[in-house]
């Protein structure tokens, strides 16, 4: 999957803020997301993110 910095996808589950929005601060083995709703940035492995990915927005 081609994923690059600055890329705004949906994912499977909602933040616990209530969006499901996510911008791509940083690409590699583990991703940077940011929440589009709260700001909030969290950092998961590449494969957790392809899996619960949906659709780019």
């Amino acid at each position: 999957m081609e994923l690059k910095v600055g890329d705004v996808i949906k994912m499977k589950k909602p933040h616990p803020c209530g969006e499901n929005a996510w911008e791509l601060m940083r690409v590699g083995m583990d991703i940077r997301l940011r929440c589009r709703g709260c700001g909030r940035q969290v950092m998961l492995p590449r494969k957790q993110v392809e899996k619960g990915f949906r659709k780019f927005l």
